[in-house]
């Protein structure tokens, strides 16, 4: 090795260090996949206590016992959670046959249009069908899938909720473990990653359900003054969405617009566009920058294949997962660059102090 340049060899080290974290995330991630039914209400749950750690703190600050003040937050999330579903059910079982009634006027105008000659609806719906009859065995099939991964869902959301009263109550203890399982020596340079990455993640969630929260209810309340159907189930998608940055808002924004255009009209359509554009932009440039401005920034670009990569390892739930884990990577890269940055600049200081005294004996010397 000495044989090769300085430069070489820097390329070289840096090539091993680079090769060695991508195998150990690698196989950290094929780990979280092959046990992600309890890798995955833990996350939720660290997403939960996020969230919900301030209510808590509040709840001990009055002097409500811990355990308590866990088992009330945790009864205030499903009476909040059990009454969104409630509202949001409702009124799509009252809207929902106008919707798709609006949908199937939409597709007969469409198929009258730009249907080809002979073609219809009844054909359609005929060969729909026959493929029915066809796969019926697969279809059976799915429907017992799809029961096993319902059922599944539900036992995580159990089990993340249970999750999120102990971190509550223990929250107290958190410092401590994390002292204790660090190495010797590195108490303090892991409390403080753990602060800082628990403190992105905490300041995400607060920021994006307090945006959410806003966008839902303008569009909500611009579908109702529209009087568009389902104004209320489309405004909880919305809500649902923005916990996707980027996409989300574009995918629930789309339907918004698409439900406009089959019950409504084309006109009524462009004005349900307008206004989720309007909370696009007052999101983008008024929220955004207000609301999240003590968390980890992130370039739209590293949003993007942080969602791409979240979606490619667990579906919809990495996209949920991604960006609040990418938030916490960053919240640690940010703390060792500060501790580690300041120490070497220090270093050269230090070094260049040092140097100077000689430098000018040595000049004087001469």
């Amino acid at each position: 090795m000495q044989l090769l340049p300085g430069p070489v060899r820097r390329f070289a080290a840096w090539c091993a260090v680079i090769l060695l974290a991508s195998g150990v995330g690698y196989v950290a991630i094929r780990l979280c996949v092959e046990f992600r039914t309890a890798v995955t209400p833990a996350l939720l749950a660290l997403l939960g206590t996020a969230l919900l750690r301030p209510l808590h703190a509040r709840l001990v600050k009055a002097h409500v016992q811990r355990s308590l003040a866990a088992g009330l937050t945790c009864a205030a999330v499903l009476a909040v959670v059990g009454g969104a579903v409630y509202i949001v059910v409702s009124a799509l079982v009252e809207t929902g046959d106008q919707i798709v009634a609006s949908l199937r006027d939409a597709a007969q105008g469409i198929a009258d249009h730009f249907g080809a000659a002979g073609t219809s609806l009844e054909d359609v719906a005929s060969n729909a069908r026959e493929l029915l009859g066809k796969f019926g065995g697969t279809a059976a099939s799915g429907v017992v899938t799809g029961i096993s991964v319902v059922g599944e869902m539900i036992a995580m959301a159990v089990l993340a909720l249970l999750l999120v009263f102990f971190f509550l109550r223990d929250s107290d203890r958190a410092v401590g473990t994390v002292r204790a399982l660090a190495p010797p020596g590195a108490a303090d340079t892991v409390e403080a990653m753990a602060r800082r990455a628990f403190g992105a993640v905490e300041g995400f969630m607060r920021g994006t359900t307090l945006i959410a929260l806003i966008d839902a209810l303008c569009i909500t309340v611009g579908l109702l003054v529209l009087r568009v159907p389902g104004a209320v189930g489309l405004g909880a998608l919305v809500f649902v969405g923005a916990y996707i940055p980027y996409l989300g808002a574009f995918i629930s924004g789309a339907v918004a617009v698409l439900v406009a255009l089959a019950d409504r009209g084309f006109v009524i359509a462009l004005w349900a566009l307008g206004v989720v554009l309007a909370v696009q932009v007052l999101e983008g440039h008024v929220l955004q920058p207000m609301v999240q401005s003590r968390t980890v920034q992130m370039h739209p670009a590293v949003v993007l294949l942080a969602l791409t990569a979240g979606a490619s390892v667990a579906g919809i739930l990495g996209m949920l997962l991604a960006v609040p884990l990418t938030a916490a990577a960053f919240g640690i890269v940010h703390e060792l660059q500060g501790r580690y940055g300041a120490a070497g600049s220090g270093a050269s200081g230090a070094s260049g102090e040092a140097a100077g005294p000689g430098s000018s004996s040595g000049a004087a010397d001469s």
